[in-house]
């Protein structure tokens, strides 16, 4: 799995356990499933990371690289079989993204928790969740429609008290963890059979703050 992260810089140390509250994202999406079924700041660190970091994180091999060619760093052992116009893609298209490629085992899938990360955005005015789609192992076709089964979800910490829908997480929950999780949050669902023009999500923070959900919008990468 390859996911590009709308930010200059990640480190181990932005990757969250979720340990014991492995359903917190279908709280989520319970939280904003009955609305959406009628409806169609933390301080950057200052430490310089390694061009290419791996390190294990619950059932994943994670490598992070701000340049996704110099993956070829990593030892043969632990690397994956990248297609190198993959590479090339993701090096043209988002020169200066932090790249994330999560690499497991399949016979491991059904014990992986979900894949938590906290990082300074590069627009705090604009929300973008990755979603760019490739399941060849070959560059992603921007010019393809491709089948999408997403539940978008989407908070702010500087929403009004009677906005969005209240999250139920369990009272057990680490502090450490809930410290990071949104109280409320809002949410559409895109999928049964639906195909959609391959990018990210992106939404206005102040459509989001509106509630005015109709305003997400699929981004593409400038080509190249």
């Amino acid at each position: 799995m390859l996911v590009h992260l709308p930010t200059r810089q990640l480190t181990p140390r932005h990757f969250l356990s979720a340990g014991r509250t492995g359903d917190v994202l279908h709280r989520m999406v319970a939280a904003v499933e009955r609305v959406a079924a009628g409806a169609d700041g933390i301080a950057w660190m200052s430490a310089e990371p390694q061009p290419v970091q791996v390190f294990e994180h619950d059932v994943y091999t994670v490598l992070l690289a701000t340049d996704p060619t110099a993956l070829r760093q990593v030892p043969l052992h632990r690397r994956p079989d990248l297609d190198p116009a993959l590479l090339r893609f993701y090096a043209a298209h988002f020169p200066d993204r932090t790249i994330a490629v999560c690499c497991f085992d399949n016979a491991d899938a059904q014990r992986a928790r979900p894949l938590l990360l906290w990082y300074p955005p590069f627009d705090p005015d604009q929300l973008t969740v990755p979603a760019l789609d490739s399941h060849t192992g070959a560059a992603p076709d921007l010019d393809a429609a491709v089948p999408v089964d997403h539940w978008v979800l989407l908070s702010t910490d500087q929403a009004p008290a009677d906005w969005g829908q209240p999250v139920d997480y369990p009272r057990n929950m680490r502090h450490s963890l809930r410290s990071f999780l949104p109280t409320t949050v809002v949410g559409r669902y895109y999928g049964e059979g639906r195909n959609l023009l391959n990018g990210d999500f992106t939404i206005s923070h102040r459509s989001l703050l509106a509630g005015d959900l109709d305003n997400i919008e699929r981004l593409q990468p400038t080509r190249r």
